[in-house]
């Protein structure tokens, strides 16, 4: 077990107050916050998942997803279980929901930063990633691999439900590269019922990374009958929009699964549509994703439209940009390039 970081004393006798993520759950001594994995001890909160890694994985950064931090490269990610989400269509939930656990034995095979840092770079990859299941819930180990990460010149990249509290978002900001934040619905409702949230703290995460100089992309997964209006979806992009035009928004499919297999998968006419919905709201960059072949995930240039960067999926099929620039009439891309 490790000591937790952003946590305080409660007013009753032996409660904490995790500062963690916008739940600012209340935890009473011998029980757990809403994630699983953080308990409080006679009032000292710890971390249960410290190093206890349930995935180690080399991705390509696309899978992410990130289209404009370092194209074509490959992440070393990791995670451990539990998540601030209970999603009721959660692809990763046998390691997001694991359930109670011993809290001296958690589940997964314990790392050090050094180890996880030494494999990031022997394998070749430029950024290491914090994704799989919601990385706010393991902050110190991920912190501290992100230290060691930096000076080995390996970038720190976090895929986020982007619920965390506001002093986390600071604190992780300088030594974060990027951030995937999900945008879920622009439903209060939909956060409360499917997710177990709230919308709010998600957009203010969102506005506060991109204020801090982190890279920041933006993923919907489109759930037919939930939140696929279009009225919805045009405040989604409008709301990216208002922060920046350039920031990528990626529209996905949807496919059944967990608690949530009583709606069909989204259709690819419907990804379509979603995509002119953002390029219509003023966004520059769109993405309709999982749909391999379909030519939604191609990069085009904001200003002749011409093809900079042709995916196939996950794989880079040709990469024509300039030093960040169209080749065609020399318009800046918005991104990480190198």
């Amino acid at each position: 077990m490790h000591e937790a970081q952003l946590y305080r004393q409660g007013s009753k006798e032996g409660e904490v107050i995790c500062e963690l993520c916008a739940h600012h759950c209340r935890i009473k001594d011998g029980h757990r916050g809403l994630c699983g994995v953080r308990e409080n001890q006679s009032g000292v909160l710890y971390s249960l998942v410290y190093g206890w890694l349930v995935a180690e994985h080399v991705d390509p950064i696309e899978k992410k997803p990130l289209f404009h931090l370092l194209p074509g490269s490959r992440s070393y990610s990791i995670s451990t279980v539990g998540c601030n989400f209970h999603c009721r269509h959660c692809q990763n939930f046998s390691i997001s929901q694991p359930g109670a656990f011993r809290a001296d034995a958690p589940p997964g095979i314990l790392r050090s930063p050094d180890y996880v840092v030494e494999r990031a770079v022997l394998s070749g990859c430029q950024s290491i990633s914090y994704t799989y299941v919601e990385p706010t819930i393991f902050f110190e180990f991920a912190y501290d691999c992100s230290v060691l990460a930096r000076k080995q010149g390996v970038k720190n990249i976090f895929v986020s439900n982007g619920y965390m509290a506001e002093k986390t978002t600071r604190k992780l900001a300088p030594i974060l590269d990027g951030i995937n934040i999900d945008i879920k619905a622009f439903k209060d409702d939909f956060y409360r019922q499917i997710c177990g949230a709230r919308l709010q703290p998600v957009l203010d995460t969102v506005r506060l990374m991109h204020e801090l100089g982190v890279w920041v992309e933006i993923t919907t997964l489109i759930i037919p009958g939930l939140n696929d209006g279009k009225d919805e979806l045009t405040e989604i992009a409008e709301f990216i929009a208002s922060i920046d035009p350039s920031m990528p928004w990626h529209v996905t499919a949807f496919h059944p699964t967990y608690k949530l297999t009583d709606r069909p998968a989204t259709s690819l006419q419907s990804l379509q549509q979603a995509q002119e919905i953002g390029f219509s709201a003023g966004l520059k960059f769109v993405y309709a994703g999982n749909i391999p072949g379909a030519g939604g995930e191609n990069t085009l240039c904001p200003s002749c439209r011409a093809v900079m960067i042709k995916r196939w999926g996950f794989s880079i099929e040709e990469n024509r940009l300039l030093d960040g620039a169209c080749p065609q009439c020399g318009e800046k891309i918005a991104g990480v390039w190198g």
